[in-house]
């Protein structure tokens, strides 16, 4: 079997080789050859498995992408994408090669992080990779949505809110959202050919959407609900865009006071959403759908430890196996002034780890002392665990929304 990078000349066998491999058939592209999914698909970082006689068998993708990390700093990030294999083909090592042939590749490029969105959970985390941001949905029938008066003092309302029409407002979108995610520890960025071919999921796609835009006081947008109304009567919104929760309260006051509407389903909101909070009946916001939706990996961990902002001052000694690289090493992270230098030692390590463990906590979404208490990782003396929790937590929970 060989694994090759594909060119443009591959993009139909590589497409058609993927949907085989989920039994699925694609579906037909607009006129321009945008609206579908793959439309943004980078052909110069993709790979394709050949059997020996020409047959394609496997395919892994990447998108090249920006990752927001905690103290507002982007570094590049893989999106591992389109990864199958033929039925007639698996369990015979091709995806364990695709994956390895993959990492190898990042590595030579100069690349620190991979990202990808697991389609099942038992597969990636031997590979290196860790969930790091999670999602959920909350469902709230409009009889219970009555708002509880406040118990805080909160400044007057301000700012406006227009309804347009999604084909009418994409480069306004694309602006929202690049402001959000520049400032949204975890999120993705949206390059401008995902907009411009609408590849992707609502409001990306060309599907028909309202997009509720809130403006500020002085009328710049700041903020944006994309959402449409199903059977029955359910208004679902596809994804809310801000960074302030003012905003983001506007908004959801505004779902959930649209008319003739039963029940209004918010999708992909993080777990640490305030609306239920905020609700006169807490019971109210429904939570289903409670899962995973990040996965990190990293692929050089002293260049991914010091790409990030720290919150306090202190040492950490990490111990880190990656066993499907079959690499180890024992870190020294020294934090000051929200830097951090990471460098070789020898002294004892305050946790023991796995690289896929390490992704998980990387981004602040999931506290060391958990995965300790999970017996994934090992806390060499009682205040490892407390002390890793508070480097490791960012000012801001870790969220995306981008599908890719």
């Amino acid at each position: 079997m060989e694994i090759r990078t594909t060119t443009e000349k591959d993009f139909d066998v590589f497409v058609d080789t993927l949907h085989a491999a989920f039994a699925r058939f694609p579906e037909t592209p607009a006129g321009d050859g945008g609206g579908v999914w793959w439309a943004a698909l980078e052909m110069d970082r993709n790979l394709l498995a050949v059997t020996a006689d020409g047959r394609p068998v496997g395919t892994a993708g990447a998108y090249s992408f920006e990752l927001t990390l905690p103290g507002e700093l982007l570094a590049p990030a893989a999106g591992v994408t389109a990864v199958g294999v033929l039925p007639s083909h698996r369990r015979r090592g091709v995806l364990t090669a695709l994956m390895r042939h993959q990492l190898t590749e990042l590595r030579a490029s100069g690349e620190f992080l991979s990202v990808l969105l697991a389609s099942e959970a038992v597969i990636y985390r031997r590979f290196g990779y860790g969930p790091a941001t999670y999602e959920q949905r909350l469902t709230v029938p409009r009889r219970q949505a009555a708002f509880a008066d406040p118990r805080a003092p909160a400044g007057p309302a301000t700012g406006s809110i227009e309804v347009l029409r999604r084909a009418e407002c994409g480069d306004l979108l694309e602006e929202i959202y690049d402001s959000y995610r520049r400032a949204q520890p975890g999120a993705l960025s949206r390059p401008h050919r995902w907009w411009a071919s609408r590849a992707g999921q609502p409001p990306i796609a060309a599907a028909p959407r309202y997009i509720a835009v809130h403006r500020d006081a002085d009328g710049v947008p700041d903020g944006y609900a994309s959402y449409s109304l199903g059977e029955p009567e359910t208004l679902t919104v596809d994804e809310t865009i801000t960074t302030d929760d003012a905003v983001s309260t506007a908004l959801v006051r505004f779902a959930l006071g649209h008319d003739l509407v039963s029940e209004v389903v918010f999708k992909r909101v993080p777990p640490d959403h305030p609306l239920r909070w905020q609700l006169a009946d807490f019971r109210a916001g429904q939570v289903t759908d409670d899962t995973d939706w990040l996965w990190v990996r990293l692929l050089d961990v002293p260049r991914a430890l010091t790409a990030r902002g720290w919150s306090a001052d202190s040492e950490l000694v990490l111990d880190v196996t990656d066993p499907f690289l079959a690499e180890h090493g024992r870190h020294l992270l020294t934090i000051r002034a929200g830097k951090a230098e990471c460098t070789p030692t020898d002294r004892a390590p305050d946790l023991s780890l796995d690289v896929s463990d390490l992704g998980s906590i990387y981004l602040g979404g999931t506290a060391p002392s958990t995965l300790v208490r999970a017996g994934h990782v090992q806390a060499h003396h009682p205040a490892a665990a407390a002390l890793a929790d508070t480097l490791f937590r960012g000012e801001r929970a870790p969220h995306c929304l981008h599908w890719f």
